[in-house]
């Protein structure tokens, strides 16, 4: 039985995107074994965000070749889509695929198994028209799943790649979403993620705005499906329609992730980000009018060029004001080919260590300060499959994505309990008591 290899780089798309093709190969009978094991067949799914990640995955392909000098070594994703001559060009490597044609990456592999012949498959990005059906089937956990439902991004923010390596938005249709959604719930899924690369555009290919709506309306009719997540979604994409649904349906998690990127206006500009600080203040005193205890996280980019430090103090002060319960903070890294790498102002990597610094203690005490509103409050959360690995204590994350700890036997693994919360374990994490 042949063997086959996989290691993912990026995010929680790459990651579906990954275990999608793992069910591929096993469908067709192939053993799947871990990337540092020898194997017949290496697979590097490749994120191009920073350059560093672009490093990684020629550096694993590398590593692959010398696992086993006759393996067949398939370099696959955004990394690919972005600069295939220079990935083409890597000795160690002997199937190049980009974000288009992955469902036919077990027929590829096998031609150039058989033929020895170096292959690349590349779409260009603009060329990329249909959502491509990679479907997960076998699953890691049962709790919950991610399901991808659009791809492509026609933004173009200064800093990012990311629509050149997937393309423009591209939605996947309904019916295709309640099939799976419907056959993971079976399985045992109570939790499902809605992911894309750009989420809150889903139907916009279509001509349509409220697509994203009438799709989460459909899913909330699934019986036995307990939550309902959105991954991300972009501020200025928050309509009245979809926060009336959010509020009245139980399913939906009282969370919305609203990437803020920076909270100085001179930095959003020069991002070419598509709102203002007001706006986005305007929009998040609206989300949390209309829906009671909502959790609002967000993403921060921090030294981004020309952020002189009263740019990096106008960020911080608006993050405070606007008092996320979570931050994803990430120091700025120059992108080769994205118009923010030539920018002039590029600021040392110390002072986007202390800029760094800074945000994460605040992130912190933001966590802090959202947990402290829910003690004694009584919320109901999903147990997940697995104990803490530090407590031992089982966990869950409740509708307002607050993490909980709490004693319980593990047949309560993947049931939806109520549980008091009791006090703060630390910013990360509540202790809480299962309500029986």
């Amino acid at each position: 039985m042949a063997t086959v290899a996989f290691h993912t780089l990026g995010c929680k798309v790459n990651h579906y995107e990954s275990e999608a093709m793992m069910d591929l190969f096993k469908d067709k009978g192939y053993q799947l074994v871990d990337f540092n094991d020898r194997a017949d067949i290496y697979v590097v799914n490749t994120c191009t965000v920073t350059n560093e990640a672009a490093r990684k995955s020629r550096q694993l392909a590398r590593r692959a070749k010398r696992n086993n000098p006759v393996a067949t070594v398939v370099m696959v994703g955004c990394y690919t889509q972005v600069s295939p001559d220079e990935v083409s060009n890597i000795e160690e490597i002997d199937l190049v695929i980009g974000t288009s044609k992955r469902t036919d990456i077990v027929r590829m592999v096998e031609e150039v198994r058989s033929n020895c012949n170096f292959t690349a498959e590349i779409v260009d990005w603009q060329e990329l028209k249909e959502f491509e059906e990679l479907r997960v089937n076998t699953l890691t956990e049962t709790t919950r799943a991610y399901v991808k439902v659009e791809e492509g991004c026609n933004q173009f923010c200064t800093y990012c790649i990311i629509p050149y390596a997937r393309g423009p938005v591209r939605s996947r249709e309904i019916d295709s979403v309640l099939e799976e959604v419907e056959e993971l719930v079976n399985g045992g899924v109570k939790e499902i993620i809605l992911t894309g690369t750009h989420l809150g555009a889903y139907g916009y290919d279509w001509g349509e705005n409220d697509s994203l709506v009438k799709l989460l309306k459909h899913l909330s009719a699934v019986d036995d499906l307990a939550h309902i997540r959105l991954s991300s979604i972009e501020v200025t994409e928050i309509n009245d329609n979809l926060l009336a649904l959010i509020a009245r349906e139980d399913k939906l998690c009282s969370h919305l992730h609203l990437p803020l990127q920076s909270g100085s206006d001179y930095i959003l500009k020069a991002m070419k980000r598509p709102y203002s600080k007001r706006e986005f203040n305007v929009v998040v005193d609206k989300v949390r009018n209309i829906i009671e205890d909502i959790a609002i996280t967000t993403d921060l980019i921090v030294g981004f060029p020309g952020e002189e430090e009263k740019y990096f103090k106008e960020s911080y002060d608006f993050v405070k004001e606007i008092a996320f319960s979570r931050l994803h903070v990430f120091p700025f890294s120059a992108r080769r080919g994205t118009p923010a790498a030539k920018m002039k102002g590029q600021l040392a990597g110390d002072i986007k260590k202390y800029y760094s610094k800074m945000m994460r203690q605040l992130n912190k005490e933001l966590m802090q300060q959202y947990q402290q509103g829910f003690i004694g409050d009584i919320r109901s959360l999903i147990i997940e499959e697995k104990r803490d690995y530090q407590t031992g204590k089982l966990t869950g994350m409740t509708d307002n994505y607050l993490r909980v700890l709490c004693d319980g036997d593990n047949e309560m693994m993947g049931k939806l309990v109520d549980v008091k919360l009791i006090n703060s374990f630390n910013h990360e994490n509540l202790i809480g008591k299962i309500v029986i």
